[in-house]
């Protein structure tokens, strides 16, 4: 039986998670759980939300979650300092949430370009900028931003998000260098084609299979685990002098 690692550094630290309602945030939330982290996660699917903070109830430190849509920048604020309270001061924050919506170039509107940004990309941003206080009272932390290797494949039919995500990685970078000085490492944490309930249901089929197949160096389908584990590592301090990198986890697709 495979066995992975525990991280001592994560016990009883503030952990907040976006869009960690259902799928790859999901898997983070339980995984932090497990490690004995306080875990708040914020995600629009409310009733995905009660579900998996009441599953994990029993846990030494059981989760907070809050319903907020992301791309309302108040509300992101209040539900942060929602955690904040319930919690304590946040430490590490993982900016999981997004939508990766399939849309053409001729019916993408100025309304749904800045939709798409909001949710993929603004929202990254002021969720950093409502835990820097944190981390700086803390003496340090980690933001972990969530990139995509679509734009790095060159994936058509998503032109909004694939220019989100590809921004994601200038975010980081600028953020790395501003918060450097107070021991704030910023990473992006970039995942391949990741199985989850919602992508297996929408676009998994033989010739996805077969793409998959030819794609990865490594000839199995990538889960959520396998990113949540990453996500860990790059929470914990083990990984204290890794910042402004980004760990593509992708079984060797990129």
């Amino acid at each position: 039986m495979t066995s992975f690692a525990s991280y001592p550094s994560l016990i009883g630290r503030t952990v907040l998670v976006t869009g960690g309602s259902s799928g790859i945030g999901a898997c983070i939330v339980e995984r932090f759980v497990a490690q004995g982290a306080k875990v708040g996660f914020i995600d629009i699917d409310q009733d995905a939300g009660r579900v998996l903070e009441l599953s994990l109830s029993a846990a030494p430190q059981c989760p907070k979650f809050v319903f907020a849509d992301l791309a309302d920048i108040d509300a992101l604020g209040a539900a942060v300092e929602s955690i904040r309270k319930c919690l304590g001061p946040i430490g590490i924050l993982i900016n999981n949430a997004a939508n990766d919506q399939r849309h053409a170039i001729g019916q993408t509107t100025s309304a749904s370009w800045d939709l798409g940004m909001a949710i993929n990309l603004k929202q990254q941003f002021f969720a950093a900028q409502a835990v820097v206080d944190d981390m700086k009272q803390l003496g340090g932390g980690s933001i972990i931003n969530f990139g995509s290797v679509s734009w790095m494949l060159k994936q058509g039919g998503m032109p909004v998000y694939a220019t989100a995500k590809a921004a994601i990685q200038g975010l980081t970078r600028s953020l790395a260098r501003d918060l450097g000085p107070f021991n704030i490492r910023v990473n992006t944490l970039v995942p391949g084609w990741v199985m989850t309930e919602k992508q297996i249901r929408l676009w998994l089929d033989d010739t996805a299979r077969a793409d998959i197949a030819r794609g990865q160096c490594i000839d199995r389908l990538l889960v959520a685990d396998d990113i949540a584990r990453m996500a860990l590592f790059l929470a914990a301090d083990d990984s204290v002098m890794c910042t402004a990198q980004d760990f593509v986890v992708d079984g060797g697709w990129t």
